[in-house]
């Protein structure tokens, strides 16, 4: 699937916003795909996604006849999101076929006030969001759910089978050195699980899926992952350039002949219920 998103960022953040919308965010459509098909999104799904991001996940499930709603407190990605989700009416396209989609800045909460039938299903399938920000966040869209519904959780894989994991040491060890820590990732063996059970929810199977991460160039690779916020702390602790720098040369052990950069990565997901 591939969209076309309208240039023209001035800002550093408006840049990273873009830099994932357009190189990073589709690294994880085999893990949007897995869900979906797992779960069978279709018409009758009323879909809430959890940290949305520019919006690719709930294009591809309003692209299966599911109503969509996504909520995030980025409101650059979410800017991104509206063009893909919410274009402009064209003329000789029946209301019918225009995207079914409610987009919202900030948590779960300002969905609360939306009229219509409970969700069926929600997801939280940024791998890079803190546990302690998500946890609230999965409590309050479970009021708004269906009982018995899925709630999706995404993390990262076994760090023994995640390529970008050891590329992900050089925001940690950048860091530390000046007191910075990045906050918690869904990356442990039952860190799924737990803040499921700890929202309120009843795990419920699990499954893992390949995604790679594929680059056409090293500068592509730089810039989609710091698009992440991963290496914000790193950034914080010392500078942009320096972190710039050694995320260059961690990824050049993954630089094939022609210059592209490839990852293998797997990432997990645990289906819980309300």
């Amino acid at each position: 699937m591939t969209t076309t998103l309208v240039r023209g960022s001035t800002t550093r953040g408006d840049s990273r916003a873009r830099d994932w919308a357009e190189i990073q965010e589709r690294m994880l459509v085999p893990l949007y795909e897995a869900v979906y098909d797992r779960l069978d999104v279709g018409p009758s799904t009323r879909l809430l996604g959890l940290g949305c991001g520019s919006g690719l996940a709930l294009l591809m499930a309003s692209a299966r006849g599911a109503t969509v709603t996504g909520c995030d407190v980025d409101e650059r990605r979410l800017a991104l999101a509206r063009e893909r989700l919410l274009p402009e009416p064209q003329w000789g396209v029946p209301a019918r076929r225009r995207t079914r989609a409610e987009l919202r800045t900030g948590g779960v909460e300002h969905s609360a006030d939306r009229k219509g039938a409970p969700f069926t299903m929600v997801t939280a399938l940024d791998p890079a969001s803190p546990c302690d920000e998500l946890r609230p966040e999965l409590q309050e869209a479970a009021l708004l759910t269906e009982h018995g519904s899925p709630v999706v959780l995404a993390g990262w894989g076994p760090s023994e089978r995640c390529a970008t994991y050891r590329v992900l040491c050089v925001a940690a060890r950048l860091a530390e050195p000046r007191g910075h820590t990045a906050r918690r990732r869904l990356s442990g063996r039952d860190d799924l699980e737990e803040l499921a059970r700890d929202a309120g929810l009843r795990p419920d199977g699990s499954g893992r899926v390949a995604c790679p991460f594929g680059y056409p160039d090293m500068d592509s690779a730089v810039r989609g992952l710091l698009s992440t916020g991963l290496f914000d702390p790193a950034t914080e602790a010392t500078d942009q350039a320096q972190v710039e720098k050694e995320l260059a040369e961690a990824l050049h052990s993954y630089q094939r002949a022609d210059g592209t950069v490839r990852m293998e990565n797997v990432f997990r997901y645990v289906v819980a219920r309300v």
